[in-house]
């Protein structure tokens, strides 16, 4: 694997900030990790094809290991692709889902725990991913998205700590802070997302790519093998 690099000065980087800094993006948390210089960007090629996986599963590790350092709030890991420009929401929900299998394929290949506070199994309520023991909501956006704040203009993936928004609820700032990124979205699109829901209520994995799914969608992701099992996991 490649040790990570720094891509902070790359044009794809800073085109996401940008992104970020403008006024009608809804999400304050993402704001908040960019203004106190918590979010970390990488930059890979092409998200549908495994040429940089193993670039960002080890950033991936770094940003898991510097977070159980230093749990600050407020933290995210974005990965910006290059391209392609043109999936259409399907496409793009596909590549998203390929990416994430790739990652955790490798997780589980190097013996790393599921976080036991997550469920493995992506139809449960309590889903999350987990990368370095450590549980994971991504986000997914891309020039096609349907919904304005997922509508960036290459393809992307932030990854969020599941911790911080358990830190959040014990801090008694959670629902402040949903009902205000709930309100700018809203008013930056001109409805609310009917895919948004707590976790706990249905299977987070319906957001991730940002495309309104119905009640028949299944997840494509498969889990880890169970224990017994991991001799014939192999790396993707």
């Amino acid at each position: 694997m490649q040790l990570p690099r720094d891509d902070r000065d790359h044009p794809q980087a800073e085109a996401f900030r940008a992104f970020i800094r403008d006024a009608g993006f809804p999400c304050v948390g993402a704001k908040s990790a960019l203004t106190k210089g918590q979010m970390r960007v990488l930059v890979a090629r092409d998200i549908t094809s495994g040429w940089d996986d193993m670039r960002i599963y080890p950033a991936l590790m770094a940003f898991a290991a510097r977070y159980r350092r230093q749990p600050d709030l407020f933290q995210s890991f974005a990965v910006v692709f290059e391209g392609p420009g043109d999936l259409d929401e399907e496409g793009f929900e596909r590549h998203l889902w390929a990416r994430v299998q790739s990652l955790a394929d490798k997780d589980a290949w190097l013996g790393h725990p599921w976080d036991g506070r997550v469920a493995q199994d992506p139809g449960s309520p309590h889903f999350s991913l987990s990368f370095a023991g450590e549980a994971f909501f991504v986000v997914g956006l891309h020039p096609c998205a349907s919904r304005p704040a997922r509508r960036f203009s290459s393809p992307a993936l932030v990854f969020n700590l599941h911790a911080q928004f358990e830190q959040l609820r014990e801090a008694g700032r959670y629902e402040k802070l949903r009902a205000s990124i709930l309100q700018r979205d809203e008013a930056l699109a001109g409805s609310t997302n009917p895919m948004l829901a707590r976790h706990g209520e249905v299977s987070e994995a319906r957001q991730y790519s940002g495309r309104a799914v119905d009640e028949d969608w299944r997840c494509p992701f498969r889990p880890r093998l169970v224990e017994g099992d991991a001799s014939d996991a192999q790396p993707s």
